[in-house]
């Protein structure tokens, strides 16, 4: 069985969800398609949002990625109009997004009950109360090359249940097997075990 990658920038891993870039052409491996706040053209916003609309195909397995960050340069109510509209199509398509978020947390969790579908937040590496917070609304949480040597980090992981966590390497350079293997010391389980429990984490997400 192979290593499920959640989120991705690589054309040539198989096995996963590969970001796809704004304006670029979808592959033929699962895909998630979505505007980065970074992303955002103030001047061409729905012009982005048609060119998303019309990347959702049948290897579309998620909207995004998508949401809120505090240090790019575009308005917060911008960010926020553009992350409702995409959460809106994410209930039309019924697939699951998966959130960008730096610095704003407690704004993404109030769009939770705007959201039909799962949500996603990837790459987490803040404090346990935090992650508290996002498991009590209902989030997943993906976890990436940061959970390989922060102490912190692993705790955290350690406490989140296992139905509720996905494993990715976003855009780092490094084999996501090791990180497999680190969860599955962490919590105690084989790689077999950690392996099914992803598979069927996704399962879950893909229906709702």
């Amino acid at each position: 069985m192979e290593f499920f990658d959640f989120h991705h920038h690589k054309k040539d891993t198989q096995n996963g969800i590969y970001n796809l870039n704004f304006g670029e052409t979808p592959p033929d491996i699962p895909y998630s398609v979505g505007i980065h706040p970074q992303d955002i053209d103030r001047n061409h916003v729905e012009t982005q949002l048609e060119w998303m609309k019309n990347m959702i195909s049948e290897n579309c397995f998620a909207i995004g990625e998508c949401g809120l960050d505090s240090l790019v340069q575009i308005d917060q109510k911008i960010q926020e109009d553009i992350f409702l509209q995409q959460i809106r199509i994410s209930n039309e398509v019924k697939k699951p997004i998966i959130v960008h978020c730096v610095r704003k947390f407690y704004e993404v969790i109030s769009f939770k009950k705007n959201a039909e579908q799962p949500m996603i937040i990837h790459g987490f590496n803040k404090k346990q109360r935090i992650a508290d917070d996002l498991l009590s609304h209902n989030f997943y949480l993906s976890f990436g090359k940061a959970v390989l040597y922060h102490l912190s980090l692993q705790d955290i992981l350690k406490n989140t249940p296992i139905n509720k966590i996905f494993l990715e390497t976003d855009n780092e350079d490094f084999k996501i097997e090791e990180l497999y293997q680190k969860v599955s010391e962490i919590k105690d389980i084989s790689l077999e075990q950690l392996k099914e429990q992803i598979l069927e984490n996704l399962h879950t997400i893909k229906n709702g």
